[in-house]
């Protein structure tokens, strides 16, 4: 699905934050307020897979430091 450009809120003058801010405007974004909503008990189905995907979450933090 395409649209025409007369249907685009005109962002071309805006650059940094001020482009941010406008493209949120119009998508009518809100901040999130709180993960509570987003914390799920059946993510990983077992401590093993946890510990698994901890391990790896680490271990790319690592590697990544340089």
């Amino acid at each position: 699905m395409t649209t025409s450009n007369a249907e685009q809120p005109p962002h071309e003058e805006l650059d940094g934050p001020a482009l941010r801010d406008a493209l949120f405007a119009d998508k009518d974004v809100q901040p999130i307020r709180s993960v509570d909503g987003w914390a799920r008990d059946d993510i990983f189905e077992s401590a093993d897979e946890l510990h698994e995907f901890l391990d790896w979450v680490a271990a790319e933090r690592k590697a990544n430091l340089a």
